[in-house]
């Protein structure tokens, strides 16, 4: 808490840090430094106001290898602590537990800077306006070579507190002035789409101002981007996207009228694209070749060297994606990394042990536990030398030939700033068994076997003597709802083929759903909270909670057909509904009404990045509620939620790949199955397929009595005999050939 010596308000201020008091490991994680640290709270808030210093925001997440160097090099500073404790209110967030915050603010970075990046770091007037901004900055300890470094000749830490303190004493009206303008342009900006356009919505909610044509449009975006040696639709680093990678897989799987509109040849080569691309992922550095999961992104053109953090969200939608790549293609690379995601999910350290899912694993840790430096990487990388000393000279001489491995390390010293990488090595996918078979002239059953010996004795050694890097253990609500809906979706997939895999992914949906509705679900008051770590945290539910709870429910419903778990996501559709939506203004915002007064604006997410935007899975939740509850008006909401972003999605099409789907549904419909009595034959064939614009529900047998009281459709249906019923716009037809179209 701050203490004032006596003296006016503007007068002398004593700070002292006030991190102990946050639950977030990565917030916890500065409380050592000398930097007087407040949390973002309404008494800090308050300080800058009474004191008329400007607010130091720096925000960034524990697995963040860039905010450990800045954490490192400025925050352990004495010279940088006396700055910003002597002339500024130092906040530090984490943009996991507030991404509303981080949201606002990196769009001002990025407006102003033309990129952005954590760690976020902005100087914000007492009135939460901007000033100035940018990402990572060196400080007094900065260690990496100038030469060849992604920031040579980046101002220094230093000099910009100097700078900016010295700007604020002397030109304090000018500053403010300036925020306030750049402010109002930020405004404008955030509503420019949801007001560029005329609002008129038929009784259908069609959303007739988007045509299929723009599906065309996206895809021939994506086909000139195309990286064809190394999969991707950019140089470096590339970043997985797999918002992108689903909109291209799917794209062949949309009634015929897409295809007709598309190009035939083009919706193929879409999917081929995707899935060049998947394997080329699953084949590089990006992927934990020896344990489990992908890193959040690839330094190098060709994945093959990663920024080793791993984020529960990239998890959940790479298993995803890789899962229509393998209904699609039937490929055996695309299943091994279904299996290899799915376990990752609910193996530990991810899986928590009373349910859901942890959010991160760091890039960062000690090369050996007697090691006290951490170093990037260091738990993924290895020398020739310990190939050898680990596997023998036979194994180690295979595995180092299928794993790109030599004497000199496979890091190129410009991807290297801090000299951590010398000699070492990233495992990826190098060579075949069989290539190897017939270059050693060995068979390739010995290959296979050797391959499969190593891979399991380097995972032990790594377990037994590296220090795992640490765990993030915040349970977050959004990106659990990304989880449980690509684990149930595996589950339903496998259920034919490997019942108990199936049986495991399933246990790990329903036990992370029965988490999170006991912990963070207050049922009087109907609240989400969104984070859980030592108990229920204090932010409440956002947008993209909701909205991804609700996408894995109706998932786990589809594989269950539990009716409570479609009974929960309507009664949180409802809720979304409530919290985030405005009469005068299409579409759902951030944050909750009544609007946070420690908020600078209201923001709606239309564009998908690394996650899926919130309104793109607000739009696909309501079309598929629509069709499950026979409920006009989430039919016509959705449709609404798709127009509110029409004059971006018409300039820049590709940049909106989820609600292009949900132009689609709104277009052409969804095609409900209904399953009657016992269909489990034709349940085996439908769980085999991509469909996006088709949702199914069972009832009889004793399923679906609530469906049947929420479903005027429902009501009247001899629900105990054996078929199948196809509903389109509520008028259903009996029999399978309905499906098709």
């Amino acid at each position: 808490m701050a203490d004032s010596n006596g003296g006016t308000m503007k007068g002398l201020l004593r700070l002292v840090n006030r991190l102990n008091e946050s639950r977030s490991p990565y917030v916890r994680g500065h409380k050592d430094n000398p930097v007087a640290w407040q949390v973002w709270a309404p008494e800090s808030l308050a300080l800058a106001k009474n004191y008329n210093r400007l607010l130091f925001v720096s925000i960034g997440y524990a697995a963040c290898h860039w905010c450990h160097v800045m954490e490192k090099e400025s925050f352990s500073s004495p010279v940088v602590a006396q700055l910003l404790n002597d002339y500024f209110i130092p906040i530090k967030i984490d943009r996991e537990e507030r991404p509303d915050v981080d949201a606002i603010y990196m769009n001002y970075v990025q407006a102003t800077t033309g990129s952005g990046g954590w760690p976020l770091n902005v100087f914000v007037t007492p009135d939460l306006e901007p000033v100035f901004g940018g990402t990572y900055w060196p400080g007094p300890n900065h260690s990496m070579t100038a030469v060849g470094t992604a920031v040579a000749g980046t101002v220094n830490f230093v000099d910009i507190l100097k700078k900016m303190r010295d700007v604020w004493t002397t030109q304090e009206a000018r500053c403010r002035e300036s925020a306030q303008e750049i402010t109002r342009q930020l405004r404008d900006f955030a509503e420019e789409g949801v007001h560029s356009h005329s609002h008129h919505i038929g009784e259908k909610g069609e959303g007739e101002g988007l045509e299929i044509e723009l599906l065309e449009e996206a895809y021939q975006h994506y086909a000139r981007r195309y990286d064809k040696i190394n999969g991707g639709f950019s140089i470096a680093p590339k970043f997985p996207t797999p918002a992108n990678l689903s909109f291209l897989l799917r794209l062949g799987q949309w009634p015929s009228a897409v295809k007709d509109v598309v190009g035939e040849e083009e919706v193929n080569n879409a999917a081929a694209m995707a899935i060049h691309t998947l394997r080329a992922m699953a084949r590089g550095g990006i992927r934990d070749q020896i344990g489990y999961g992908f890193a959040r992104y690839s330094v190098t053109r060709d994945w093959s060297l990663p920024h080793f953090e791993k984020m529960l969200y990239d998890q959940g939608q790479l298993l995803d994606a890789y899962l229509d790549a393998f209904l699609i293609s039937r490929d055996p690379e695309m299943i091994g990394a279904v299996y290899d995601i799915a376990t990752y999910l609910r193996s530990p350290p991810l899986a928590a042990p009373n349910g859901g899912f942890f959010c991160a694993e760091d890039a960062d840790s000690s090369p050996s536990k007697i090691d006290k430096e951490k170093r990037e990487g260091a738990y993924y990388v290895w020398t020739f030398k310990e190939f050898k000393e680990v596997l023998g000279d036979r194994d180690s001489d295979i595995c180092a030939q299928f794993y790109g491995v030599t004497s000199d390390g496979n890091i190129d010293s410009a991807n290297d700033p801090h000299d951590e990488f010398i000699s070492q090595n990233v495992l990826r996918i190098a060579s075949t068994p069989n290539a190897l078979a017939k270059k050693l002239g060995i068979s390739e059953a010995a290959i296979t076997e050797s391959l499969q010996h190593g891979r399991t004795k380097l995972r032990e050694y790594r377990q037994s003597f590296r220090p795992r890097p640490a765990l993030d253990d915040k349970i977050i609500v959004s990106w659990n709802g990304l989880a449980i809906s690509a684990l149930a979706r595996t589950s339903a997939a496998l259920q034919a083929t490997d019942p108990s895999k199936a049986s495991g992914c399933l246990k790990a949906a329903i036990s992370a759903v029965n988490f999170i509705k006991a912990e963070l679900w207050d049922p009087e008051t109907k609240t989400l909270y969104r984070v859980f770590r030592e108990g229920r945290g204090a932010t409440i539910g956002l947008c993209d909670d909701y909205a991804f709870l609700i996408h894995g429910l109706i998932d786990l419903y589809e594989a269950t057909f539990n009716d409570t778990y479609l009974e929960f996501a309507d009664t949180l559709q409802k809720r979304q509904n409530e919290l985030f939506t405005s009469p005068d203004s299409p579409g759902y915002y951030t944050t909750p009404s009544p609007h946070p007064p420690d908020l600078l604006m209201r923001l709606k997410s239309g564009m998908d990045a690394a996650e899926p935007s919130s309104n793109n899975i607000s739009a696909r939740n309501l079309y598929r509620l629509s069709s499950m509850l026979d409920d006009a008006s989430y039919f016509n909401l959705a449709g609404e939620t798709v127009q509110a972003f029409e004059a971006e999605i018409e300039q820049f099409p590709h940049t909106f790949p989820g609600l292009l789907g949900s132009v689609v549904m709104g277009q052409l419909g969804l095609k409900g199955v209904i399953l009657t009595g016992n269909s489990d034959a034709i349940l085996k064939q439908l769980r085999q397929q991509v469909a996006p614009n088709r949702t199914i529900i069972a009832i009889g047998g004793g399923k679906g009595e609530w469906l049947k009281q929420r479903s005027s459709l429902l009501k009247e249906m001899d629900t105990e005999k054996d078929g199948v019923m196809v509903c389109e716009g509520g008028v259903c037809r009996q029999g399978t050939e309905f499906l098709v179209g």
